[in-house]
C-alpha cells in the first residue's frame, strides 16, 4: 500500500550548502583547539595530536609554538621539524615572528600555528596571525591552531563584564565558523587553579595575582560555560550543514530548536512571546516562520502591517525571522523545519465552527497527520487573544462596473445565440463571462458577476420567462449547479491570477535588482552613484530617500529623491546615532522613534560608510512592509558595496598619485644632488685654486681651469634650462610659434651649439638638398636636436660616429639621430621618454638629469610631430622625429 509520503519527491541537497562546500575545495583544513582560559593545555594537546599525525606519516612542521617556559610543552616540541622564525626589530627591540613565506615555500601537509589571535610585528605582511593562517589555508595546507574563548570577537564584551579585563587581541567569529574541526580543551576550575598554584602556568608571583583576580572560581566557571556553548554552536552549525549538503531530512534531536508559525489571524505577538519563554526554559535557539499565500481577494494592508509588527517584535526578542511564499501551508512548514533541523513547531489554536474547519481546512490537523518525527506544541488562544477580523476591502466601483458590462455582454450574446441557433446550455456563455471577470478583476468582482449571471440567466432564459420563479425542478438543479460551478471556477481563476501577479512582482523585483547591480557597476563617480541609489530605492519602494555620508567629522546629505527633501535637527541627530552605533534609528524603530525619517546604516564588513534615510507621506502605518524591508536590505547591501568600491578606488588613486609624487621627488632630489653638486663642486674647486694660487699657476693651467669653469657652468645652465622647460610643459604654458624653418639650418645651429660636447665623436650628416621648408618653432626644434646630440655624446664611446639624416617619406619627413652606443633595450624604448628616466641610475653612469628626452617628446608633441626610440643599423640607439605632411610648406618658392 502506498502512502502520500511515498509519492513525495526525492530530497535534494541545499544549493547554498553545496556552494559553500565547493568554495572549500582546494583549501586546507583548519582545526582549532579552543580553551576557556590560559593553562588548560591547548598547546600541549595540539602537539600531542601532531606527534601522532607525524607517526602516521603526515608531513608536518611547526610554524610557531610558544612554550612560555613550560617544561611539559617543551618536551612535546622536541624533535619536531620547525620552520625558522623571521627576526625583525621594532623600536630597538628584536622580535621573532612566524615566517609565512618560508612555510609557503616548504609546502608541508600540516603546519602548527600557536596563538591564533596574536598581533604581528609592524612591517609584517598581515597585521594579525589569523590572516597568515588564512593565506596558508588558501594554499591548500592544513593548520592546527590554538585559541582562548576570550579572544573571540563576539564574546569580548561578555568576557570583559565577567573578568573586568578587556582583551585587546581578538579574531572575528567568521574564522571559527569556517573551522573544519573544533576541539574543546577543558579542565575543571579546581584543576586549573591547582596548576596555577604549582607554577605550571605562570611564575609564582604572577600566579598569585591571577588566582585572586582573573582565575577566580566564578570567572573560570563562566568562561568554561562560554567555551562549551561556543563549541556547541559551531558543532550544531556543522551538523546542519552536513544535513543540508547530503539532503538528510531532519530533525536530528541533538538539541532543541523551536519554530513558531504565525499569520495575521492567530495573535502573532502572543505566540512569539510564549515561544520566547519556551526557548528560555529550554535554552535553545528559536525562529519565526510566516508562510505567505497569495489570496484571490488580495492581502489587506492591515494584515501586512500586523505581520510586519510581529516580525519586528520577534527580531527584538532574538529570533531568526523568515517569510516564505507558499501554496500548501503545512507542507511548506514541514519542509522548512526538516531543512533547518527544527525539533518542535509551535502553533496557535482557536476553536472554530465545524463548518468553517470543513470549508477552510485546518493547518494544525494537517501538521498532526504529517509531522511524524517533529514535535508540535499547540498554544490555545482563548477569548483574550481574539483579534478583530480583517475584512478584505470591497472591490472598487470600477471593477464592479466592469463586471456589470461583461455580464451584460454575455447576456446579449446568449440572447442572440438563442434566437439564431438552438443552444443546449446557454449557461456556458455566462460562465465564460464570470471567468473573464475573475481573470481581470479578481475574486470579489467575479463573485458579483456570478450573482448577476445567475439572476440574468433565471430571468431571461428559464421558464416562466421574465420572472425569478422556476417552474421545472430540473431547472432549479441546473441553476444551482451553474452557480456552484461559477463560484468554484471564479475562485480558481482568481487564485491563479493572484499567484501569477505575485510571480510577476517577484520577477520584476529580481529584474530591478539585476539592473540596479549593473547600473552601480558602471558608475565611476560618487555623485552619480549616490543619485542612482536614492532614485532607485525611491522608485522601487515608493518612498522619499536621502543618502548621508561623513564629511568634516559630521554627516551631510549628499543625495536625495525628490531632491528638495531636507532634514531638520531631530532627523540629523537620529542619522548621527544610526551612523555612530551602526543601528536602525528613527521612525518605526526602537531608538528615537519620534523622528520623521527612518535611518539605516550602510555597512560593509569593513566599516559603516554612511546612512540611508526613508520617509513616506502616509502616517499611522509602518514605512515598510516585511517584503519591502527585505528588498531594502538587498538594495542597501548593494549600495554599500558600491560606495565602498568608489571610496577604495579614490583611495587607490590617491595612493598611486602619492607614490608617483614620491617617486618623482626622490628622482628630482637624486638628479639635483648629482647634476647640480657635481658642476658646482668643480666650479668651486677651480675658482678656489685660481684665487689661492693665481700668481703661481702657469698660464696654460689657468686657461684649463677657466675652461673647466666655463664647461661646468654651461652644463649647469643646461640642467637649469631643462628644469624650466619641464615646468613650462607641465604648466601648459608652452605655445609654439609656427614659422617657416629650414631643417638643414636648424641641424647646423644645433651642431654648432654642441661642438664642445661632440669634440670626441665623428659627426656625419645626410640631408637632401631638396628638403622642403617646414612650419615649426625653430627655437624649440633646435633645443630638441641639442638634447638628442647631448644624449648621444654621453652614451656613445669616444671616437664613434653620430649621424644625423633626414628623408621624405609618404607621411611627411623623418629626421634621425643615430649613435653607436649600447643602445636601448626594447622594453624600455617607451619609458625612456618619461621624466627622470635613465637607463643606468648608478653613480658610474654618464651625467644627466633624465629630463632631456622627456623635454624632446614634450616639444615635438606640442609642435604636432612625434618621436620614438629605435635600434640603429649596426647597433646603437636611433631617435626618429616624424613631422607630418601638414607641417610641410607646399609653396613653390623658398624664402
Amino acid at each position: 500500500m502506498t502512502t502520500p509520503e511515498s509519492h513525495a519527491p526525492e530530497p535534494r541537497p541545499d544549493p547554498e550548502a553545496l556552494l559553500a562546500l565547493a568554495e572549500r575545495e582546494g583549501r586546507g583544513r583548519l582545526r582549532i583547539f579552543l580553551g576557556a582560559a590560559p593553562g588548560v593545555g591547548k598547546t600541549y594537546e595540539m602537539l600531542r595530536i601532531a606527534r601522532q599525525r607525524r607517526r602516521e606519516g603526515v608531513d608536518m612542521v611547526v610554524g610557531i609554538v610558544e612554550t612560555h617556559g613550560r617544561a611539559e610543552t617543551a618536551r612535546m616540541l622536541a624533535g619536531l621539524e620547525a620552520v625558522p622564525l623571521r627576526e625583525t626589530v621594532y623600536k630597538g627591540r628584536p622580535l621573532r615572528e612566524m615566517d609565512l613565506d618560508a612555510i609557503l615555500a616548504r609546502r608541508p601537509a600540516l603546519v602548527l600555528v600557536d596563538e591564533l589571535a596574536h598581533t604581528n610585528a609592524p612591517g609584517s605582511r598581515h597585521p594579525k596571525r589569523y590572516l597568515d593562517v588564512e593565506e596558508i589555508l588558501a594554499a591548500g595546507i592544513d593548520v592546527f591552531t590554538t585559541l582562548n574563548v576570550q579572544h573571540v570577537e563576539s564574546l569580548n564584551d561578555v568576557v570583559a563584564r565577567i573578568t573586568r579585563i578587556r582583551v585587546r587581541e581578538t579574531v572575528p567569529d567568521s574564522i571559527i565558523d569556517r573551522a573544519d574541526e573544533i576541539e574543546l580543551v577543558d579542565v575543571t576550575p579546581e584543576t586549573l587553579r591547582q596548576r596555577l598554584a604549582e607554577g605550571k602556568v605562570y611564575v609564582k608571583e604572577q600566579a598569585q595575582r591571577a588566582l585572586q583576580h582573573y582565575f577566580s572560581p566564578a570567572n573560570l566557571t563562566a568562561l568554561r560555560e562560554l567555551a562549551l556553548r561556543r563549541t556547541a554552536e559551531r558543532v550544531d552549525a556543522q551538523m546542519r550543514d552536513f544535513m543540508q549538503t547530503h539532503a538528510i531530512a531532519g530533525p536530528w534531536e541533538t538539541g532543541d530548536r523551536l519554530l513558531v508559525c504565525i499569520d495575521h489571524r492567530a495573535a502573532p505577538d502572543l505566540l512569539i512571546r510564549q515561544t520566547r519563554r519556551m526557548a528560555d526554559r529550554l535554552r535553545c535557539p528559536w525562529g519565526v516562520l510566516h508562510v505567505e499565500i497569495p489570496s484571490p481577494l488580495g492581502t489587506p494592508d492591515a494584515a501586512r502591517t500586523r505581520i510586519a509588527e510581529a516580525m519586528r517584535l520577534a527580531e527584538q526578542l532574538g529570533a531568526e525571522t523568515v517569510t516564505l511564499p507558499g501554496r500548501r501551508v503545512a507542507e511548506d512548514i514541514l519542509a522548512y523545519a526538516r531543512a533547518h533541523n527544527v525539533t518542535q513547531i509551535v502553533l496557535g489554536h482557536r476553536r472554530l465552527p465545524r463548518w468553517r474547519r470543513w470549508l477552510a481546512g485546518s493547518v494544525t490537523q494537517d501538521l498532526v497527520r504529517k509531522s511524524h518525527d517533529i514535535g508540535l506544541r499547540i498554544v490555545p488562544l482563548g477569548a483574550g487573544a481574539a483579534l478583530e477580523p480583517i475584512i478584505p476591502a470591497w472591490p472598487p466601483l470600477r471593477a464592479l462596473a466592469e463586471a456589470v458590462l461583461i455580464t451584460s455582454a454575455a447576456t446579449l450574446l446568449a440572447a442572440g445565440l438563442d434566437r439564431i441557433i438552438e443552444v443546449t446550455n446557454l449557461a456556458l456563455v455566462f460562465l465564460t463571462g464570470v471567468l473573464l471577470v475573475s481573470v481581470r478583476r479578481g475574486l470579489g468582482a467575479s463573485l458579483f458577476a456570478a450573482v448577476l449571471s445567475v439572476l440574468a440567466y433565471n430571468f431571461l432564459f428559464l421558464p416562466p420567462l421574465y420572472t425569478f420563479t422556476i417552474a421545472d425542478p430540473a431547472n432549479v438543479v441546473a441553476l444551482v449547479a451553474f452557480f456552484v460551478t461559477a463560484l468554484v471556477t471564479s475562485n480558481l481563476a482568481a487564485r491563479t491570477r493572484a499567484q501569477g501577479t505575485v510571480a510577476a512582482q517577484r520577477a520584476k523585483v529580481t529584474a530591478d535588482l539585476y539592473s540596479f547591480s549593473r547600473k552601480l557597476a558602471a558608475i565611476g563617480t560618487m555623485d552619480d552613484l549616490l543619485w542612482a541609489i536614492s532614485h532607485q530605492i525611491a522608485a522601487m519602494l515608493r518612498v522619499h530617500t536621502v543618502v548621508l555620508l561623513p564629511e568634516g567629522g559630521r554627516l551631510v546629505v549628499r543625495a536625495g529623491y525628490p531632491p528638495e527633501d531636507e532634514l531638520d535637527a531631530a532627523d540629523l541627530a537620529a542619522a548621527e546615532w544610526a551612523f555612530g552605533k551602526g543601528q536602525e534609528t528613527g521612525r518605526d524603530s526602537d531608538t528615537l522613534p519620534g523622528a520623521r525619517w527612518l535611518f539605516l546604516p550602510l555597512r560593509t564588513e569593513r566599516e559603516t560608510l554612511g546612512v540611508l534615510g526613508l520617509d513616506r507621506a502616509e502616517r499611522g502605518r509602518p514605512i515598510l512592509s516585511q517584503d519591502e524591508r527585505r528588498l531594502l536590505i538587498a538594495l542597501a547591501d548593494q549600495a554599500a558595496i558600491a560606495i565602498e568600491r568608489i571610496t577604495l578606488a579614490g583611495a587607490v588613486d590617491e595612493a598611486r598619485l602619492l607614490a608617483e609624487t614620491e617617486k618623482l621627488r626622490a628622482a628630482l632630489l637624486t638628479s639635483i644632488s648629482h647634476d647640480l653638486r657635481t658642476p658646482l663642486a668643480t666650479i668651486i674647486g677651480s675658482v678656489t685654486a685660481l684665487r689661492r694660487f693665481g700668481p703661481q699657476v702657469a698660464e696654460v693651467a689657468r686657461d684649463e681651469l677657466l675652461e673647466t669653469v666655463q664647461t661646468e657652468a654651461e652644463r649647469l645652465n643646461r640642467f637649469v634650462g631643462n628644469l624650466l622647460d619641464m615646468m613650462r610643459l607641465e604648466a601648459g604654458a608652452l605655445a609654439p610659434k609656427q614659422e617657416l624653418f629650414d631643417l638643414a639650418e636648424g641641424v647646423g645651429t644645433a651642431l654648432a651649439r654642441t661642438k664642445a660636447l661632440l669634440a670626441q665623436h665623428r659627426i656625419e650628416t645626410d640631408l637632401p638638398d631638396d628638403l622642403p621648408m617646414v612650419r615649426l618653432d625653430h627655437v624649440l626644434f633646435e633645443q630638441v636636436l641639442v638634447n638628442l646630440l647631448d644624449n648621444a655624446a654621453k652614451y656613445a664611446p669616444p671616437g664613434t660616429r653620430i649621424r644625423l639624416a633626414a628623408a621624405r617619406v609618404a607621411a611627411g619627413i623623418e629626421l634621425r639621430v643615430e649613435d653607436e652606443g649600447p643602445g636601448i633595450p626594447p622594453d624600455q624604448r617607451g619609458s625612456i621618454f618619461d621624466r627622470f628616466q635613465r637607463l643606468d641610475m648608478s653613480d658610474a653612469a654618464p651625467g644627466g638629469s633624465g629630463l632631456g628626452l622627456a623635454i624632446c617628446r614634450g616639444f615635438i608633441d606640442a609642435m604636432g610631430g612625434a618621436i620614438e626610440a629605435q635600434a640603429a643599423p649596426g647597433g646603437g640607439a636611433a631617435f626618429v622625429i616624424s613631422l607630418p605632411a601638414s607641417l610641410i610648406d607646399v609653396s613653390p618658392h623658398r624664402d
